[in-house]
């Protein structure tokens, strides 16, 4: 069926130059072109389509620029005051450059003031360094009183992992047994209570921990240490369900061991002493596991970390992300 002929003069003209308008407006760019052409305007219809269509891209182009400024934006911590217990460790201090580097006032304590000293110089941008023992309740309100306010808390603390690991529960005391109980979780929980009593004031505020698969999954020589992970996880989504509804969030983020660490270097000699073979076999027998083939790095933590406590991470709370990559997907 042939198409009626618009014309090229008088009021069909002016009606099909309005119904060209009204398709360039709704961006229907190829129905603007066909009408142009009924008009014998084809070189016209062309440039005007043309010239809408590069604007069209160009906004395109423009919309998808703001969209990533955005989102950078929001993984920002401008203007937020974390606080970082065992900052002097491999993993505090990783987490401290991380913060920093995205716009955050650290403040780093733990027990010997020289490292913590170096680390805020290295930092520079408000850093600051205290002594403060993460078992001592009475030191870490202090502190935090001094600071004023804090948006973001993450214990890495570490203890020794000697007389604890690489013994069958069967052979292992009471005392090595609920030492991680004692000091590990007991830790945190002085540390995210301090934390949180103020976020609620403030309403705001994330609290950060750090596991390690053996949360997740039975493994055999792990002593205590398997039920403090795991009691440390469950008593994360407890503060959450408690306080989220204050706008404070808290979370743990789980890795596998990480390599960088010495700890990793104690805890796996210990685990393959115990059952006769060397460090390296044991790491990769446990990396056989891994999807990836590999541990975690101290990067990847921190880059989590740094996610969940902006913006950007705003909707994760009461939960454990799982970067073990599959070693214990839930």
């Amino acid at each position: 069926m042939r198409e009626p002929a618009v014309g090229g003069t008088g009021r069909g003209v002016v009606d099909t130059g309005q119904r060209i308008l009204a398709e360039l407006r709704e961006h229907r760019l190829d129905e603007a072109l066909v009408l142009g052409n009924s008009l014998g305007l084809r070189a016209v219809a062309n440039d005007v389509v043309g010239h809408t269509r590069k604007t069209a891209d160009e906004a395109e182009r423009m919309r998808a620029s703001f969209a990533m400024e955005a989102r950078l934006a929001l993984m920002q911590l401008t203007n937020k005051t974390a606080v970082i217990y065992g900052a002097g460790g491999a993993v505090g201090s990783t987490l401290a450059k991380a913060f920093a580097q995205a716009g955050a006032a650290v403040a780093l304590t733990g027990r010997h003031r020289e490292p913590l000293e170096a680390l805020a110089k290295e930092l520079g941008g408000g850093a600051t360094a205290a002594h403060v023992d993460a078992l001592d309740e009475v030191a870490i309100e202090k502190h935090l009183a001094t600071l004023g306010h804090v948006d973001i808390s993450v214990n890495a603390i570490g203890i020794p992992q000697t007389g604890i690991q690489g013994i069958p529960l069967a052979q292992l005391s009471a005392e090595a047994f609920m030492t991680p109980m004692m000091t590990y979780v007991r830790s945190h929980f002085l540390t995210a209570r301090a934390a949180a009593r103020r976020m609620v004031a403030q309403n705001s505020g994330v609290i950060i921990a750090h596991t390690a698969n053996p949360a997740r999954i039975a493994i055999p020589l792990m002593g205590g240490m398997t039920p403090a992970w795991a009691s440390l996880e469950v008593m994360m989504g407890t503060f959450s369900v408690e306080h989220a509804a204050r706008g404070v969030r808290a979370l743990v983020l789980r890795t596998t061991g990480l390599p960088e660490t010495g700890t990793i270097d104690e805890v796996y000699g210990l685990h393959a002493s115990a059952i006769g073979i060397t460090r390296e076999q044991f790491q990769q027998m446990l990396e056989s596991r891994i999807h990836r083939g590999r541990h975690n790095t101290l990067a990847e933590l921190a880059a989590a970390a740094v996610f969940v406590a902006s913006d950007a991470g705003r909707g994760f709370t009461g939960t454990t992300l799982d970067l073990t990559g599959g070693m214990t997907g839930d």
